[in-house]
């Protein structure tokens, strides 16, 4: 499947200022855990179990699993990747105790960067907001290897449509969020997941719950 970049820029298009300024609350405590059924305490403590001192976040959303998890230590080295400029300042602002580095880039793209690796990436909430299939989604796995240290680990969620139990609301808004192109994952399924992140990574583990894939994997 060739990808537009018009259908790269809908999937975070969503985010703007006034979008940002209510999302911790109309999306982490509504539509997560009520209509997507993993309440965000999951995301947390996969965060605080696998978050490094030099660590990249990928798709930064609002920002607010970076402020609020466990980093291993008080200075991290962190930095901020979005295609989104809104994302990347509202952030950029939340964390701002932390000094972030802050690039913009497309991770569907392999990352032309001289910087320097990290122990551990996170890629929240991102997969199912990508256009294409999952095993074409997937080459973000190839692109993260690139800028993981040996024994780096990357986590994250993404919301599955297929091969997860969904009830009619959940159903409802799966459909109207495709429709509207804030997510591209109808065909998006758990074993594809798991597949690719086994091909690619010496350990690699997928727990679902509700409709939200939470994955760690391992160089």
């Amino acid at each position: 499947m060739n990808v537009t970049k018009e259908q790269v820029e809908a999937g975070q298009a969503a985010y703007t200022p006034r979008m940002l300024s209510i999302y911790n609350f109309l999306i982490l405590r509504v539509i997560v855990p009520y209509i997507w059924e993993c309440p965000i305490d999951n995301v947390i403590k996969l965060y605080n179990a696998n978050i490094s001192s030099n660590h990249l976040e990928i798709g930064v959303g609002s920002g607010y699993f970076l402020d609020n998890c466990k980093f291993p230590s008080d200075n991290p080295r962190l930095a901020l990747m979005d295609l989104n400029p809104n994302s990347l300042k509202f952030t950029a602002e939340k964390v701002s105790r932390y000094k972030p580095e802050i690039y913009r880039g497309n991770i569907l793209e392999p990352i032309e960067t001289d910087m320097e690796k990290f122990d551990s990436i996170a890629i929240n909430a991102v997969i199912h907001c990508l256009p294409g299939t999952m095993s074409t989604k997937l080459v973000v796995f190839d692109h993260i290897n690139a800028l993981l240290n040996p024994g780096g680990v990357v986590f994250g969620s993404t919301i599955l449509n297929i091969g997860v139990k969904q009830n009619w609301l959940t159903k409802k808004f799966m459909k109207n969020f495709n429709n509207r192109r804030i997510f591209c994952n109808l065909e998006d399924d758990l074993s594809t997941l798991e597949e690719g992140l086994t091909e690619r990574f010496s350990k690699s583990e997928v727990k679902v719950i509700g409709t939200v894939a939470l994955f760690r994997a391992e160089v």
